[in-house]
């Protein structure tokens, strides 16, 4: 029996997905839910998901945590909104899956899939953003993922307001705490619209209405900023954002553009949506 599948798992802010991928990165069987804020309860609903999606031909399991990983000895190190650093996540899946395991962040999960069957294809020096609940990062240079000693491409920690709002790295004014959908939801708030409203009806409205511009842009802005310094930091041939607000953080930076000549580089939406980061992790569960 030929084996080419393998299982992808995505820990998301918001959401939890488990999938059955091909080695095309064709997505076979899927499962997504709510996620907890107990670590020990999403190991266990992993656990489950994942076995109920197994088959002889799966080859074995890749995961994406949200956090610093230390791929390659395949543990998480720290956390933001969920924190697995406690958890034996590798250990428990292979006893129970009895597959091997490959873990690694949920960002370079994402990058993965995106080069090798999304926005990216044929690119080789690419910075990935994931705008989610929090901000992820990742970078391919020469077709591989950069780790740096264990946990490089943490870009949502990019300092972009110098003694802004406290992070939960412990740090203040990085990205994600100023161009995340958390900020975002933040910033609708403070400027007294309505609770629920969407960043696709602020930039559609923004060319007539105030408000709505004021929020895209300090929401747009800082981003700007941060993509100009990965930019000019590893010239890249392409800038990628994906997560749930990839695409609008894509038209918001649009309308905000590059302030030097010298750090100019396309930035995309990226193809694959929420998927990426479970095909990403199949495909690498299977490499």
């Amino acid at each position: 029996m030929s084996i080419s599948e393998a299982i992808g798992v995505d820990i998301g802010g918001t959401n939890l997905r488990v999938a059955r991928v091909s080695a095309s990165g064709t997505i076979l069987e899927a499962r997504s839910e709510r996620i907890s804020r107990d670590p020990r309860t999403v190991l266990d609903r992993i656990l489950t998901l994942a076995t109920a999606l197994s088959t002889a031909r799966v080859k074995g399991v890749g995961v994406g945590v949200p956090g610093r990983v230390d791929s390659a000895a395949r543990r998480v190190l720290s956390g933001g909104f969920l924190d697995l650093a406690g958890v034996n996540l590798v250990q428990r899946l292979e006893d129970m899956a009895g597959k091997s395991v490959m873990l690694d962040s949920d960002c370079n999960m994402a990058l993965v899939a995106e080069m090798r069957a999304g926005a990216a294809m044929g690119r080789q020096h690419v910075v990935m953003l994931t705008i989610g609940t929090g901000i992820g990062g990742a970078v391919a240079l020469d077709g591989r993922i950069l780790r740096g000693r264990a946990s490089g491409g943490q870009l949502g920690h990019l300092t972009v307001v110098h003694d802004g709002l406290p992070c939960n790295c412990g740090r203040k004014g990085c990205v994600e705490t100023t161009s995340s959908g958390t900020a975002l939801g933040r910033l609708i708030a403070e400027a007294l619209l309505p609770a629920g409203t969407r960043i696709e009806a602020l930039l559609e409205a923004m060319a007539t209405d105030e408000v709505a511009r004021c929020v895209v842009t300090a929401w747009a802005a800082p981003l700007r900023d941060a993509i100009d310094s990965l930019v000019a930091t590893i010239d890249p041939e392409l800038v990628v954002l994906g997560g749930g607000l990839g695409q609008a953080a894509c038209r918001a930076v649009a309308g905000t553009p590059a302030r030097s000549p010298w750090y100019q580089c396309p930035v995309e939406p990226a193809m694959l949506g929420d998927d990426a980061g479970v095909i990403g992790a199949a495909l690498a569960a299977l490499d």
